[in-house]
């Protein structure tokens, strides 16, 4: 297997690229507008705007007719019709293979914004049995995982609930993701209280900034 490199795109976006293949979680509407471009597989946690953005994914599964999307069936039923059988969808407790990649699935539900505020679908996804991206939810996996993309700012988190889920999962590490809400002022403070308390080797990408996955 060759060297598996992961980019961090704006927000929720990220990509991982393994053996010349390219796999794309949550290119949303604040994500840059090649966000999904070259993907052979494309994830996407849930509906909500900032993870999941429609033009995005039409450009790139028709760019690449060999490209296939795997999402809950909120999303997967905006575009099934235009794309047939290359759209699946999943829920927590599946397993599949795509383009090299093996990827597990776990989570049901958004994390709760507020109680007035109906909760929809949420997945998460384990890849490679390394990485984990949990959407907008704190899913522990019930899996080691070595890398956990961990949603730093979001309206249904704070940071003493992301330190205490950090210690739950147990990563090597955590690279930021949905963190377009968070002021650059904030961010040593988050760095340093992750760092401190989290237990976890805690890394911040700019956007278009790789490392090893």
């Amino acid at each position: 297997m060759e060297f598996v490199k992961l980019t961090k795109k704006r927000h929720a976006c990220v990509r991982l690229v393994k053996d010349g293949q390219t796999l794309v979680v949550d290119p949303g509407v604040f994500s840059e507008d090649d966000s999904a471009a070259a993907a052979d597989v494309i994830l996407v946690t849930h509906e909500h705007p900032d993870h999941f953005d429609p033009a995005k994914l039409r450009a790139a599964l028709e760019a690449n007719p060999a490209a296939e999307l795997w999402t809950l069936a909120s999303v997967a039923d905006q575009l099934s019709a235009a794309f047939p059988g290359r759209v699946h969808t999943v829920g927590h407790g599946d397993t599949f293979t795509a383009a090299g990649f093996d990827v597990q699935v776990h989570g049901e539900l958004h994390a709760v914004i507020h109680p007035d505020i109906p909760r929809i679908t949420n997945v998460g996804y384990l890849v490679d049995g390394a990485v984990f991206h949990p959407g907008d939810a704190l899913t522990v996996p019930g899996h080691p995982v070595d890398t956990l993309l961990l949603p730093v700012m979001a309206p249904w988190n704070k940071l003493s609930e992301i330190v205490d889920y950090v210690r739950e999962v147990k990563p090597r590490r955590t690279v930021d993701v949905h963190d377009a809400l968070l002021a650059d002022l904030a961010r040593p403070m988050y760095d340093m209280q992750l760092g401190n308390l989290s237990g976890a080797d805690h890394l911040r990408l700019a956007s278009g900034e790789d490392t090893g996955a």
